[in-house]
């Protein structure tokens, strides 16, 4: 299946190409930019070295998306999802993880509608 058409980096006058919204210079950028400004600080709290340490180890242990290795599809993991979200009272026990792909984890967000429609300041996951 061909690949999508690279196009122009989102940052003011960066002519660099990209598949993303922006170049992979500029992204580090925007993301630092998100955690300082857009993320609650609630939420940073929540996230820290700790959560880190537990992520990846949890990776470790469960290497592809839990939801599409139930259907026989092996998907490398890119997100570990709280079942419970930590705002709800969730922890951050492996009982409550779960290991997914960018488009199971969207899904889940997209269907309690707490990513973008009715988004809920604190329960990024």
């Amino acid at each position: 299946m061909p690949r999508k058409a690279k196009h122009p980096c989102h940052h003011p006058g960066c002519p660099k190409l990209t598949e993303g919204r922006f170049c992979e210079e500029h992204q580090k950028e925007e993301n630092k930019r998100y955690e300082k400004y857009g993320r609650d600080p609630a939420t940073r709290k929540r996230y820290g070295r700790a959560w880190k340490r537990i992520r990846d180890s949890y990776v470790k242990q469960h290497p592809f998306c839990e939801l599409c290795y139930e259907k026989g599809v092996l998907v490398e993991v890119e997100e570990v999802h709280h079942k419970i979200p930590l705002s709800e009272g969730g922890t951050h026990d492996r009982e409550n993880l779960i290991s997914l792909c960018k488009s199971c984890h969207a899904r889940i967000h997209a269907e309690r509608g707490d990513r973008w429609h009715g988004r809920k300041s604190d329960s990024y996951e």
